[in-house]
């Protein structure tokens, strides 16, 4: 394989990854947008994704993408959070996880236990200080607030299976103090800033922090390494750095030039791609 192919961008619908082959993926890694978050409305709007139910319905394809390009004991990692919206007057919880954990359930892949990441950069604030949602210090109207993010992890099938000793496989080791902090279910990891004007406001990266913990802890050296929902490269970043393959799908065009930017001169090993225009009508009755 030529050094570029090991690193792509598929400038693309990962609803429909044709560019990869069944079983040719060893870990998923992603931050997908969360359905009920106001900052996605507008983008989503052109296709009348408003509601929950209908950005989930988007979601489900993906994951039964995932779930096809994976190979037997492969992991996916899925980043989401819960969010709260009033609609129609009434304010409540939308529980996001949940819903991608029956996603996977219904494509057959096991739940493994799960990462809380606490954010401490989530926490509502007014004019300087702490603020929580509701009636301040009078029940019984007051929220709680979110500050919480799941880290959903899933296996397909058995577990993967290596020649006894296998040399990539101990090469990847990583450390006990690793292990007892990563392998905790509370993490507490700032979250990245976001610029507050233009495209990379709806991007909502995650810090790098996340996907090297994930990419450390489930994968090997050399392993092909997924991001369906690529977002400004983060994961791809992450994945050169820690010598995995790697191949990410972007739907907004414009975000290459902010790749291309965070990966600085190692964007030169990427390979960017422009996806075939697909015939929705056809996929859907193909799937």
């Amino acid at each position: 394989m030529g050094k570029t192919a090991d690193y792509r961008v598929i400038l693309g619908d990962s609803r429909w990854m044709r560019e990869l082959a069944d079983e040719s993926i060893h870990l998923v890694v992603t931050s997908p947008p969360y359905p009920m978050v106001a900052l996605w409305d507008g983008f989503f709007a052109q296709e009348s994704f408003h509601s929950y139910d209908s950005m989930h319905g988007y979601l489900d394809q993906v994951w039964r993408e995932v779930s096809r390009v994976l190979v037997n004991g492969g992991l996916a990692c899925v980043n989401i959070g819960d969010a709260t919206r009033t609609v129609d007057g009434t304010f409540r919880l939308y529980p996001n996880h949940s819903r991608v954990i029956e996603a996977f359930e219904r494509l057959g892949l096991a739940t493994l236990p799960y990462i809380l990441w606490k954010k401490p950069t989530t926490k509502p604030h007014y004019k300087g200080k702490g603020a929580f949602l509701g009636s301040g210090f009078l029940p019984p109207n007051a929220y709680v607030t979110l500050d919480m993010e799941y880290i959903l992890i899933f296996r397909k099938g058995g577990l993967r299976s290596f020649v006894p000793k296998d040399p990539v496989r101990y090469r990847s080791v990583f450390t006990k103090s690793e292990r007892d902090k990563w392998f905790s279910q509370v993490w507490t990891v700032t979250g990245a800033r976001q610029n507050v004007d233009g495209v990379e406001r709806r991007i909502a990266a995650f810090p790098e922090e996340i996907p090297r913990r994930l990419i450390r802890m489930f994968s090997v050296l050399d392993d092909m390494v997924l991001d369906p929902f690529l977002g400004s490269g983060t994961s791809l970043k992450v994945a050169l750095d820690l010598q995995r393959r790697f191949v990410g799908y972007e739907r907004m065009a414009e975000m290459e030039t902010l790749i291309r930017k965070r990966l600085g001169g190692m964007s030169t090993n990427v390979l960017f791609e422009k996806q075939p225009p697909i015939d929705i009508s056809t996929s859907q009755v193909e799937n």
